[in-house]
């Protein structure tokens, strides 16, 4: 999901895995200049990753003892697009993603999400829009009609004319992943800020998100 400078040649990764849910692992030596194979890249946002760990369940670090790809990028790696969703979203998993226990739901579904993003060929532009609105359903506040994200908005002092933009959330709640959904880029963006303010409301500390300029700048 991310990582940190860690001392001077290693960081500190954290990372959503199948077996034992977000942990954080130390990796040594990544950041020297002796590294092999810039080892350092397998830790990029989004990147899916086969693991070799040492696994102490009341330990705040642990140890990965091997990394290899699962499946190579050929497209997220240079899509300006795709590598800014990936900034975004992890960003924002980041901010919400607190429990060290597994969940093979929310794993399956950050895997299919990965991939599609991967295998998309046109129309990424609502990706991280809809990847909001289905990772609400993973955490308890399912976004089904457009009014349940008005009214609550409406409640905080927050003002968003979600009758105008109801059939575009219909869409983004209903359609797959790079269904074509007429929006232009005022609307998207606009319904991006009423989702950010909606998952401020429901967690607490979610705050700003830094990579969301550049977000809007590339939409």
């Amino acid at each position: 999901m991310g990582f940190i400078r860690y001392r001077e040649t290693s960081i500190i990764v954290r990372i959503y895995t199948e077996a034992f849910g977000l942990k954080s692992y130390i990796v040594n030596g990544v950041r020297s200049s002796k590294s092999k194979n810039n080892k350092i890249a397998l830790y990029q946002p989004f990147t899916l990753l086969d693991l070799m760990v040492y696994n102490k369940p009341n330990a705040s670090l642990n140890y990965i003892s091997e990394a290899k790809i699962y499946q190579p990028f050929y497209s997220i790696p240079f899509d300006i697009r795709k590598t800014t969703i990936c900034l975004f979203l992890t960003e924002v998993l980041t901010k919400i993603l607190k429990s060290e226990e597994a969940n093979q739901v929310f794993f399956d579904f950050l895997l299919h999400s990965i991939l599609s993003l991967e295998n998309l060929a046109n129309h990424v532009e609502n990706f991280h829009l809809q990847f909001l609105i289905r990772v609400s359903g993973l955490l308890g506040f399912f976004i089904t009609e457009p009014q349940e994200i008005g009214k609550q908005l409406q409640h905080a002092g927050y003002l968003f004319d979600y009758k105008h933009y109801a059939t575009c959330l219909h869409q983004l709640i209903e359609a797959d992943y790079g269904t074509p959904i007429p929006m232009n880029h005022q609307e998207r963006r606009e319904i991006l800020d009423a989702l950010i303010k909606f998952y401020q409301l429901h967690f607490e500390g979610f705050g700003e998100i830094k990579s969301l300029s550049v977000l809007k700048e590339v939409f």
